[in-house]
This record gives C-alpha cells, structure tokens and sequence, in this order.
C-alpha cells in the first residue's frame, strides 16, 4: 500500500521542480544547512525496533530546490524510525570538488550523492569510495534495471556506485503539423534512415512559415552521439572516423534546408525549446528533462506546440529500438563511514525499486523505469496521452553520454571544439576528426 500512496497527487509543476534540480544552481551557496536533529522519538524507535540509534550523514546539492530528497528520507524512516539522515547541502558549483575535498579532510560523511562521471572517477582513484560488488552479490540486486549504465561504472572491475535518477535522449514531435501534412507520426522503433526520410518530409515552406522537419541543437551530444549507439564505439579511445558517416548525413540535412544552419544557431544563441514552442520544427531530439519544461510551457500559452508527443530515440539498422543516451545521478557510500551498514542499506532503498517509485512520485525520472514508475509519469497532467509517447519512456539500452574515463574531462574539451569547427564548415569532416584523433592522442599518451 505504501508504494501506491507513493505514486498519488504527481503534478506537472512538480515534475518541473524534480528534473531541473540537478541542473539548478544555489548561487554557490556551501554553507551546511540546519540538519534534522536526533529525537527522542528515535530513541523510543530503537527500543520498538530492537536497533540501536543511528544518525547518517548524506552529502548532496540543492537541497531547497529538490523535490525528492525530504520524501525518500521520509519513505526510508516509516521502516526505519532508528535511523536519523542529516543532510549536508556542498551547493551545486564546484560539487564534486568540494566533495573531494571535504572527503580528502576527513569529513564524517556516509552516503555520497555522485553528481557526474569525472567526479566518480577522481573519488575512485583517491580511495574514498565503497567497493559494492560484494554487496550487490550478497543482497541480490539486478543490475540490469538500471539500462546497462552500471556496467559502464566499473573501474578495475569493481562498481563503487548505484544510479538512482537518470535522463535519457527522445525525440520530440508536433502532432499539428504531422497532421497538416498528412503524414504519419513517428513511430518508437525508427532506424536513422527512417527518421532522415521523415524529416525530408515533414520540411516545407519558406521564409517565417518555413518548417523544418528535425532540430539538432548546437552540442555535440545532439549529433556526434548517433555513432555510439551500436554498442561498438566510445567518443574516449582516440579514433574517430566511425562519426563520418553520421557528420556526412546531418551535413546534408543542413545544406538540404532539412535542419537550421549550425552556425546561425550559434551565432544567435537559439534555444532549442524556442524553436519548438513556435512550430518551426517537425521533430527534435531532446533528453528527457524537456518533458517537464514543456508540460509546464503549454500550461502557461508560451508554447504553441500545445499537442505534442514523444517517440523513443532513432537508432542505427541492427541496435534494438529503445537505445539511447544518457546521463546519472549515482549514490556511493565513504569507505571511511562509521555507519557503512546502514549507510548500504538506504543506498540500497534509494537507488532500488521503491525508491524509484518515490522518486517518479514527484514527477523525476528514476534510473530504474518499471511498469509503475512509467505509469506514475505518464499519468501527470499534461503528459502526452497516446500510448507511444508512454511507451517511449521505456529504454533498452543506455550509453553514457561521456564514459567513465580518467581523461574524460579534457576529451570532452577537444569534442567540442572539433564538433564547432565541422558543423560550421571551418573544418571537413575529415579534418575534424583528425584534429580530434591528434589532440585526444596527445592527452592519452
């Protein structure tokens, strides 16, 4: 019963608050908020429990601005009256460092709030996180819920983290101008052929009535990312030539007056929600904390793209539909923990099943997407109502949008670079990718 009152008054102004936080700022606040105090109701807990007192320590960021950090703390104590979770807010900027460094000077942490994958990889590397495969091992946690990510979160064939919130690559449509033009919707399993062809035909017009029939917005992850997607390939080994082909195909999208000019975009800083707001574009390949925002935007009249759907993520011939991209918000706990037994089992609770259904109950995206958390998120009001746009929030498989790599913070530099100079025709994409295969190689050797 608990976990279906979870699942009750989801709202969309909600759903805006929970998938924005991680993104949100505190204006680099990282003074530690007031904690919630040990009480004499946890000392009667432990006397009803037959467990003795514990008081947690959670570092983590935002949390004013979070949704639902109060309720998984609050969902965690109705088992565990004993245990008492302080939170210790290091603010947004500069997280991960400031984590490094309160952990580095002996801070009496346990449970760690893994904002990124440069991070987790510097932690691992100065020893402060918990090994968890004995611990997944003994307590028989599937890790294949969580989309094939924490495979990718292993170092020296140890995981050290479990992801609790994630967000994925979709493709979103405009239903009134598939139906203007009497052309099919897209549909959850689209190769990247298809979906090019559904572009060439949902492009029409010229001038202020042109429509466009797809958006790829000015980062690299909005292009460069199509070529990882068979599984056979990482953007962090130093080889590049596998993305022509996928640079050829939105070049010619471009000069075909299929997709907006790269370097207007940037030139005039568009946003892409702009673009879909005002029915410019057929399609547009967007994560999913998008949803949100444009629930939140029709409600308020500022997007006119009022009848809107969403379609799983177009993939390569041969990679099972529902592939896709993402990113994660892990939870760790500090090796040097004076709690670690307790501190696994709320990791365990928060980044397992009944966390994501509290957490989908403020209207976040879990990392784990079951029947009823995509129920909880479909029903929100606002939400596309046909079963597809339902369906498109289920995923077979997740690519990190920049692996786990040691160097991973200097690649992505380079990437990007390499990425303006193709897209903008200051570079072939010949020349491109060997500047990125040079420069990456220099950092890697």
């Amino acid at each position: 019963m608990r976990r279906k009152r979870m699942f009750s008054l989801t709202l969309a102004a909600v759903l805006l608050i929970g998938l924005l936080a991680g993104c949100s700022g505190n204006g680099g606040n990282n003074a530690e908020p007031p904690k919630e105090p040990a009480s004499e109701s946890n000392a009667n807990a432990s006397n009803e429990t037959g467990k003795d007192p514990v008081t947690l320590k959670w570092a983590l960021w935002d949390w004013e601005a979070t949704a639902y950090y109060q309720p998984l703390i609050d969902a965690y104590k109705k088992d565990h009256p004993e245990v008492t979770i302080e939170y210790v807010d290091l603010g947004s900027t500069d997280y991960m460092t400031m984590l490094s460094t309160q952990l580095s000077g002996g801070a009496d942490l346990d449970i760690l709030t893994i904002k990124d994958i440069p991070g987790y990889a510097n932690l691992v590397k100065q020893n402060h996180l918990e090994p968890l495969n004995g611990f997944i091992s003994a307590q028989g946690i599937d890790t294949s819920l969580y989309g094939g990510t924490v495979e990718q979160i292993q170092m020296n064939d140890e995981v050290y983290a479990l992801p609790f919130r994630s967000d994925f690559w979709l493709v979103y449509y405009n239903k009134d101008l598939f139906d203007k033009a009497g052309v099919p919707y897209p549909t959850n399993d689209m190769t990247l052929d298809q979906y090019d062809e559904l572009a060439r035909k949902m492009t029409s017009g010229s001038g202020s009535e042109k429509v466009y029939g797809a958006h790829y917005h000015t980062w690299r992850s909005a292009v460069q990312l199509f070529g990882i997607l068979d599984g056979q390939h990482t953007v962090v080994d130093g080889e590049y030539e596998f993305l022509k082909p996928t640079y050829e195909r939105i070049l010619k999208q471009q000069d075909d007056g299929i997709v907006m000019d790269y370097a207007t975009l940037k030139t005039s800083s568009t946003h892409y929600s702009g673009v879909f707001y005002n029915n410019s574009v057929a399609m547009m390949n967007m994560g999913s904390w998008f949803i949100a925002t444009q629930i939140e935007k029709v409600k308020s009249g500022e997007s006119q793209a009022a009848n809107w759907g969403i379609v799983k993520y177009p993939h390569p011939d041969g990679v099972e539909a529902g592939t896709t991209l993402g990113t994660i918000t892990s939870l760790a706990v500090n090796k040097k923990s004076a709690n670690k037994e307790a501190a696994l089992d709320f990791l365990k609770f928060v980044t397992g099943e009944e966390g994501a259904a509290v957490i989908a109950s403020t209207g976040t995206i879990p990392a784990i997407k079951n029947d009823e958390v995509v129920s909880s998120i479909a029903s929100i009001d606002g939400f596309p109502t046909d079963e597809n746009s339902k369906a498109a929030l289920t995923t077979a498989k997740t690519y990190l949008e920049m692996p786990l790599h040691e160097k991973s913070a200097d690649i992505e530099v380079i990437l990007n670079e390499a990425h303006d100079s193709i897209m903008t025709k200051n570079a072939t994409v010949d020349e491109g990718l060997a500047d990125m295969k040079t420069r990456v190689q220099l950092i890697l050797n």
